[in-house]
């Protein structure tokens, strides 16, 4: 006859909640330190970019070297800008599993004693609103205002600046007039602007996905 499965005691249960809980944490600072990196070193070669073109305008002039350097250096930008836009969505992913991973183990600790509830600041749902709540530590904010304020769009709004900037190059080095390079410039940022945050929303629409990351 097999013996019954041992039960550990509130106070075991309540270690390995905690151990949980702070690899958790120790997991999200890790995520959002290395994407914070990503951007860091993004925003470098933009403004290395800026500065290698400056140099060369002032030896060489807006020439067709000035042209064709200034075409293959927003490219790069573009490009690294892409790569780091999706690591960041990436991130915004891991990041609602984490928070809500976290939601989850503090209503064990209700659970345990439910007295503590009054003192949490943060939620122990695993809903939508619950990940909000954590996000936002219990106070009152729009989902636009922590969308606009949201690392994603910070580096949204940049890459759509540069891809602006790459295609009005282009149309001036293939000979537009000012208003044509304008308008292509324009153009290219707002459709790549659109473009991401169309992917943004059905991302983060998906059912069991998060809402937007803490930015």
């Amino acid at each position: 006859m097999s013996e019954p499965p041992v039960i550990p005691s509130p106070a075991v249960r309540a270690q390995i909640l905690a151990t949980e809980h702070w690899s958790l944490l120790g997991t999200r600072s890790t995520l959002w330190s290395e994407v914070m990196s990503r951007i860091t070193i993004h925003l470098t070669v933009v403004s290395a970019s800026l500065v290698v073109l400056a140099l060369v305008a002032q030896t060489s002039g807006f020439g067709a070297p000035f042209r064709i350097l200034s075409i293959g250096l927003a490219s790069v930008a573009l490009i690294l800008g892409t790569l780091t836009a999706v690591r960041v969505m990436n991130a915004s992913h891991d990041d609602s599993a984490l928070i809500l991973g976290m939601n989850r183990i503090r209503a064990a600790y209700v659970a345990l004693d439910p007295g503590v509830a009054e003192y949490l600041v943060t939620s122990w749902g695993d809903d939508r609103a619950g990940l909000m709540r954590t996000y936002t530590m219990g106070l009152r904010r729009s989902t636009l205002s922590h969308v606009i304020g949201s690392t994603s769009m910070f580096v949204n709004v940049v890459n759509a600046l540069v891809a602006g900037t790459l295609g009005a190059l282009v149309a001036n080095a293939a000979g537009a007039s000012a208003t044509v390079t304008a308008v292509v410039g324009s153009v290219c940022g707002l459709a790549y602007f659109g473009a991401w945050m169309e992917y943004g929303r059905r991302t983060f629409a998906e059912p069991g996905a998060g809402v937007t990351e803490p930015g």
